[in-house]
């Protein structure tokens, strides 16, 4: 009887399985239809693109000042301001070494100028005055030529003796050396003279470097400068060549901007140069600068803005850094301390570190896409009946965030712009035309943008 009350709960079941069996309804049949993916897309269109290039690099001043001592002694004076990044004005006397050795050099030197005038005009006097003597002597002279002659002739007629004669022919002797002494005289005097004048000259050369040092004691700004270096104290005493401090100059500063040379090789692209417009020469750059339309612009990022300034292309730098294959673009920025705003706007100081945008004249009708557009060599388009079609292009040159097309791709083309995962050359798309990327990649495009 146990065993048999398993079958009740056994029936049960059977007949709840066959009520659900017999109510169930037939599965129903549901049509597959084509799954469509939504994108976003931006049709291309033939515009103007402006090449640029981005370097980095630190600021230098473009003229760096050391003050650097020309004579010896005791430092006596330095400029209250002659301090670690003070700005002073040209002109600035920042220090001056004791005049007391130089001004007893000058009064010597004068001394020694003022002697040999004295001796000039004595020298000249003696000449005149010998001149007039000389005069003088050649009157006695013949007076004594005629005596003598007399004497010969009383002589010769008996009526004089012979030691009239001889006496008469001594005077004539004694005469006739002291006009040959005179005239030996003024022959040397002029040579006198001339070695007299070469002397003062001297003189004079010796007052003029004395005067010279004295000026050399004062030591003066040659340009508005700020301060970088100091090393020199009062009482201190320095010798020739002794630094006293360094000046950087605030009008110009420079920037040496490394490219690398992949990027310069891009502006060749699309700005060819052959030997008949630019002759390699000293004015190349100039030539080179002018064909191109390079400018520059100096950018500092800073976290809360970024702050610009209009630079001019200067020079190349001479070597081409090994290690990261990249050459120096030297840009310069001028009066970049008239700009200064506190707080918002820097001046450019040294060792700080810039961006430097290079641009060039704008291209025109050229097709851009957005860089994150490209996959592999390939672009995402919309071909016929909204279907997606995937064409291999070619790249002229990728900027920022826009790549420039070469081949492949012609007007009026969409281009996906969203990412598609996975993508399979025909499936269906549901397009929305992204206009505010347009307008950012024309603007890009055309140097209104950031480039990034």
């Amino acid at each position: 009887m146990k065993k048999l009350l398993i079958l009740p709960p056994i029936l049960v079941g059977a007949a709840l399985l066959y009520y659900i069996v017999s109510a169930k309804q037939p599965l129903e049949q549901i049509e597959v239809s084509e799954q469509t993916q939504y994108v976003r897309t931006v049709k291309v269109e033939p515009t103007d693109f402006v090449p640029k290039i981005i370097g980095f690099g630190v600021v230098k001043p473009a003229r760096v000042w050391n003050a650097v001592a020309e004579v010896s002694g005791q430092i006596d004076y330095i400029h209250p301001d002659f301090k670690r990044g003070a700005i002073l004005q040209k002109g600035s006397e920042i220090a001056r070494i004791s005049t007391q050795d130089y001004d007893f050099a000058i009064e010597q030197a004068e001394a020694n100028r003022r002697a040999g005038e004295a001796k000039l005009k004595e020298l000249i006097i003696t000449e005149q005055n010998n001149r007039s003597a000389l005069t003088i002597e050649d009157r006695a002279l013949d007076i004594k030529n005629q005596e003598f002659n007399r004497a010969q002739i009383l002589v010769d007629r008996g009526t004089a003796s012979q030691s009239t004669l001889d006496e008469a022919s001594s005077s004539l002797l004694v005469q006739e050396q002291r006009v040959q002494e005179l005239r030996n005289s003024l022959k040397l005097l002029p040579a006198q003279i001339t070695a007299q004048k070469e002397q003062i000259s001297v003189y004079k050369t010796q007052l003029a470097a004395a005067k010279l040092d004295r000026e050399r004691t004062s030591i003066r700004l040659p340009f508005d400068a700020r301060i970088s270096e100091v090393n020199v104290e009062v009482t201190q005493y320095v010798g020739v060549g002794t630094t006293l401090g360094k000046a950087d100059g605030i009008k110009t500063a420079e920037i040496e901007a490394q490219i690398p040379m992949a990027q310069m090789g891009q502006l060749g692209n699309f700005f060819p140069i052959n030997r008949q417009q630019v002759e390699i020469s000293a004015n190349f750059l100039r030539k080179m600068t002018e064909i191109i339309g390079l400018r520059a612009i100096v950018r500092l990022r800073t976290g809360f803005r970024d702050v610009e300034w209009q630079a001019e292309v200067v020079r190349i730098s001479d070597t081409v850094d090994p290690t990261t294959r990249t050459v120096g673009i030297i840009v310069a920025v001028e009066d970049h301390y008239l700009t200064v705003v506190p707080g918002q706007r820097p001046p450019l100081v040294k060792e700080m570190f810039v961006e430097v945008e290079l641009r060039a004249n704008s291209v025109p009708d050229r097709i851009v896409v957005p860089r994150a557009a490209l996959h592999e060599g390939q672009v995402y388009t919309v071909g016929a009946d909204n279907r997606l079609q995937i064409k291999p292009v070619k790249v002229d040159v990728v900027q920022g965030n826009l790549a420039v097309i070469a081949e492949g791709l012609s007007p009026g083309d969409q281009i996906v712009v969203s990412d598609i995962s996975p993508a399979i050359d025909g499936m269906l798309l549901k397009t929305a035309a992204d206009e505010k990327l347009t307008k950012e990649l024309l603007a890009e495009a055309s140097g209104k943008g950031p480039v990034r």
